[in-house]
């Protein structure tokens, strides 16, 4: 009975996701316009906090027609983490390809996900409040999968470094890119570009401050 209504989900988010990619017009417009609404909310309330109703009445329509578009809340922070991902492997990976050396590899993947914090906010947001709860959720498989891919090309930039003897070789790779992560993640609480600096700065801020750290001296 399980595997069923697992399998039911999946070609159900599937299908929408399909819907999704061929709408065109004002539904697609619509679709998107809801999808922003309900990531501002996640971002401020957070995700469990946030209910349809709540969604609805930011749109100004009844919760029943928030239905015509999505089948669930799952279904809206789905397309959300989803996008999210899909955007940031595709700059990793065209920052890793153009391959300037270690250094300009991990300066531009540093670049990369600090470019994030604005147009991805609620995602990242999600990502640090309700981890727990979607990874108890069969359709969000694919979370892990995703951050699995990101950690390993930062780890291969980082051994890169080391190999090429630039990175200090005391450094443990994995650890050092967990650190690198949860401490530009955590900023998407308190960074906005209307605090007084803008993300480029507070990115080359963090790049100098990191490769000064984990260079040899």
């Amino acid at each position: 009975m399980t595997t069923t209504t697992n399998s039911g989900r999946a070609r159900a988010r599937e299908g929408g996701r399909r819907r999704a990619r061929g709408a065109s017009g004002p539904a697609s417009e619509r679709r998107d316009h809801l999808v922003r609404l309900a990531a501002e909310l996640f971002a401020k309330k957070g995700f469990q906090a946030t209910t349809v109703r709540e969604i609805a009445d930011e749109a100004g329509i009844l919760s029943g027609s928030l239905y015509h578009h999505f089948d669930s809340k799952e279904s809206i922070v789905d397309e959300i983490l989803s996008n999210f991902f899909t955007e940031l492997m595709a700059a990793n990976r065209a920052a890793i390809e153009e391959d300037g050396g270690p250094e300009k590899v991990l300066a531009a993947l540093v670049r990369i996900a600090f470019g994030t914090l604005e147009p991805h906010r609620a995602a990242i947001t999600v990502l640090q409040n309700d981890w727990n709860y979607l990874k108890g959720l069969e359709r969000f498989d694919y979370l892990f999968k995703a951050e699995e891919d990101v950690e390993e090309m930062w780890v291969t930039a980082i051994r890169n470094g080391q190999t090429a003897g630039l990175f200090r070789a005391d450094l443990h790779p994995r650890l050092t890119y967990r650190m690198i992560r949860d401490t530009i993640w955590v900023a998407v609480r308190w960074f906005h570009t209307d605090g007084g600096f803008d993300a480029e700065t507070l990115t080359d801020h963090y790049v100098g401050v990191l490769l000064d750290g984990i260079h040899i001296h």
